[in-house]
């Protein structure tokens, strides 16, 4: 190189052009560039060599020449020519074969256009070889994806601003892979999202999940109250098209019966007893006087086999649910509503199909006798577990078969208590919210109405085991291991009610699922298996597909290898589906204390979770709530306090209390 000749270098990137003025040292060489700022460059950074004869000055009138060269189109045609034959250019070859001549300008015009090609020339050592046509092909469609991208991006960016603004927005289907973006890096804190970060970079928000979480508020795709539990669960909020196809189907046309030779019990009365809210109706209650003045207790269950076959697309979509989902919210079924609600309930009035246990109980509450049949009932009274409680106080004459329930229910559980069982009675809440603004707590009362129900739930069960066992079917049996309750003299130390209670619930362990027999321990049961919610459980209607194929004659529809794997999966969607309505149970909870930050509550101390912390466990007696809190003063368990709210975050499961001078606690000290 030597003084004069025009170069092309690098700096941070941008393309210079200087002017050689000296050297330095042994290889490197002062140039001088446009600006007049001088750069010393070793040989390697140069990058073109223009010519000599060059200064300073005369680089921006070379450099305006040049621009009238640059057409990128002119490329395409010189590719045109070259790439059947492959031959490699350099820049001199180029400008001959664009301009017709090799001059400094052309020269360096065609480096300048072969530099920055990206589509047609790749260069390889100082020459550039042309691509082939399908790579060339390939290239222009990237380039058009990306650019289509990026066109969708400002878009979707413009719609999101207009959607913040409180206008209406139709979004557009190129939209949907980064609202579910968004979506994904709320609900998913412990993974990257680079797509979700890239928009909320660009609407200069924080790129965490919190702000995407608020953004899709803001943008009114999320609720402030939106159930991530839920959402990060696997359970299907919408029913598949093709369900609801054959859901309409079934209400439209109800297929052959599986059982034509139902009997016949539409003579007795039949009341089914639940909440007022209930929708799906599934168990109702009759008495049947027999010889010798006894009575005959029918547990009769709705029947949703009748519009389910195994291995259809309703079965395999409420196999999948595992269980009807009762949230604060509302209700989503396992089984689509009009069908959950409708043919398949016991409703007052019609004549529906069921499945009928027929029970006789001996002087002490035993089964002493006991049938099983597909039938026809015709459910008299709907009756609310407060019509129940109401008409026992009242001792109603006319409906005499209440009384016999409620007595026969009081001899069960007598009986089950001589069995063993383990009666552990901790207050209960229903909450109930109403378009996210209305939050309603309500203590649900353990009265007769309840025991009464849930006496003749657990029969039926008993029943349904017994059948399984006499005659060898697999079935979804549940059992319980023994506990290890606390020595007698302990659990008598303790405050009777909630605390007691509480030490002995802490020592049951988790009931089983399995298809052989297994004792119950809780129930105080050698064998037992739910079937009295087939509507909205799945495993119950697994429990009647096999029973029902008995009664008529035929081969079960599942062997045991077939059932164990079925029940192992629906286990596990049912544990999550528990875990789901827990979850937003204690959310709604907690978002309740937070609108009521003056109401004082008085609470129990249930139990210690790190007493050496003064962590324990309190109940609000009010709300049937159990929360965890930090004792600033020296408490026994069964103590009573007051307290009022003084933190209530429901998003991040943080609630705090302030304890009342006026406690118990604090009176006992004194």
């Amino acid at each position: 190189m030597d003084k004069g000749t025009l170069i092309e270098f690098r700096l941070q990137g941008e393309r210079r052009l200087a002017v050689a003025d000296r050297p330095e040292g042994k290889k490197n060489w002062i140039v001088i560039d446009e600006r007049g700022q001088s750069h010393s460059l070793k040989p390697q950074r140069v990058e073109y060599e223009v010519g000599g004869g060059y200064t300073p000055s005369e680089i921006a009138p070379f450099r305006a020449e040049v621009e009238d060269y640059l057409d990128p189109d002119s490329l395409e045609v010189a590719w045109e020519l070259l790439v059947e034959e492959a031959s490699p250019v350099s820049s001199a070859d180029l400008a001959q074969l664009l301009f017709d001549e090799q001059n400094p300008v052309v020269c360096y015009a065609a480096h300048l256009l072969l530099s920055d090609d990206k589509i047609y020339f790749k260069k390889k050592a100082d020459v550039y070889e042309p691509r082939s046509a399908a790579q060339v092909a390939e290239i222009k469609h990237q380039q058009t994806v990306e650019e289509q991208r990026l066109r969708e991006r400002e878009e979707f960016l413009q719609r999101v601003q207009e959607a913040l603004a409180g206008n209406e927005v139709i979004w557009q289907d190129s939209d949907r892979l980064r609202l579910e973006a968004l979506e994904k890096c709320a609900l998913q804190p412990e993974n990257s999202h680079r797509l979700a970060q890239e928009i909320l970079a660009a609407l200069n928000r924080p790129q965490n999940p919190d702000a995407a979480f608020q953004l899709l508020v803001d943008l009114k795709r999320w609720s402030i109250h939106e159930n991530l539990f839920l959402r990060r669960s696997s359970y299907p909020v919408q029913f598949p098209q093709k369900v609801l196809d054959v859901s309409q189907q079934r209400l439209e046309s109800i297929s052959c019966d599986p059982d034509p030779n139902r009997l016949d019990l539409t003579r007795f009365k039949v009341y089914t007893i639940d909440d007022e809210s209930t929708e799906e109706i599934d168990d109702g209650l009759s008495v049947e006087p027999v010889e010798d003045g006894r009575l005959r207790l029918w547990i009769h269950i709705a029947d949703p086999s009748r519009l389910v076959r195994l291995g259809d697309e309703l079965d395999l979509e409420a196999r999948r649910r595992s269980t009807s989902l009762y949230l604060p919210t509302g209700m989503i079924p396992m089984f689509p509503k009009e069908l959950a609600t409708g043919p398949m309930s016991l409703i007052q009035g019609q004549v529906c199909a069921a499945l009928s246990f027929g029970v006789i109980l001996d002087e002490i509450g035993k089964v002493e006798d006991y049938t099983i049949h597909a039938s026809w009932i015709k459910p008299t009274y709907r009756l609310t577990y407060d019509d129940v409680d109401e008409m026992l106080e009242l001792g109603v004459q006319a409906e005499p078969e209440i009384a016999h329930l409620a007595e026969a229910a009081a001899l069960r559980s007598s009986w089950r208590k001589s069995q063993g069982s383990i009666d552990i009675r901790m207050p209960e809440s229903s909450i109930k919210v109403k378009n996210e603004e209305e939050i309603a707590i309500t203590l649900l009362d353990d009265s007769r109405s309840r025991q009464l129900v849930a006496e003749m739930m657990i029969l039926a069960g008993e029943v349904a085991g017994r059948y399984a066992q006499q005659h060898g079917i697999p079935m979804p049996f549940r059992g319980q291991p023994q506990p290890e309750l606390p020595p007698e003299e302990e659990l008598l130390s303790l405050p009777p009610g909630p605390v007691r209670f509480c030490a002995m619930r802490r020592c049951m362990p988790r009931s089983e699922m399995g298809i052989t027999p297994a004792r119950h321990a809780g129930l105080g049961l050698d064998l037992y298996t739910q079937v009295t919610s087939p509507i909205r459980r799945y495993t119950d209607l697994l429990a009647h597909f096999q029973i029902k194929a008995h009664l008529r004659g035929e081969s079960l529809p599942l062997t045991g290898v077939e059932l164990q794997a079925i029940v192992f999966s629906v286990t596990a969607a049912s544990q999550e589906a528990t875990l789901v309505e827990r979850q937003t149970n204690r959310y709604w909870g907690l978002e309740y204390l937070r609108r009521n930050p003056q109401e004082i509550w008085q609470v129990l101390v249930l139990r210690w979770l790190r007493e050496d912390e003064n962590l324990g466990l309190i109940l609000l007696e009010d709300l049937g709530l159990e929360l965890p809190h930090r004792f600033n003063r020296a408490v026994r368990l069964g103590d009573r306090l007051e307290v009022q709210v003084s933190t209530a975050d429901p998003r991040q499961d943080v609630i705090r209390f302030r304890e009342l001078a006026n406690s118990q606690a604090e009176a006992a000290a004194i």
